[in-house]
């Protein structure tokens, strides 16, 4: 393999600001601070804006919108006319 091509692939904290969780994986992400982990060492801070704990979909907050209303509307507004029969 050639020398210096390759990421520095390593262990990496990543913390949810907004939910305030940290789980620590592998990752090959750019990191300025660390941080001290559950056990002892430490590791790359890597922060996040959402992960899966505080995103609505994941977290089961999520509103679905109604479009049957505006599938109706649209069938209605745009609907095909019955065409205009010859009278004899």
């Amino acid at each position: 393999m050639k020398k210096g091509i390759h990421p520095n692939y390593r262990l990496v904290v990543f913390k949810d600001v907004s939910a305030n969780v940290t789980f620590l994986t592998r990752s090959c992400a750019e990191c300025d601070e660390t941080i001290k982990w559950e056990d002892g060492n430490e590791y790359p801070l890597y922060k996040l804006e959402i992960s899966s704990a505080s995103h609505p979909f994941f977290t089961g907050k999520m509103s679905f919108v109604d479009t049957t209303g505006r599938v109706e509307k649209f069938q209605k507004k745009f609907q095909r006319k019955p065409a205009a029969t010859e009278q004899k």
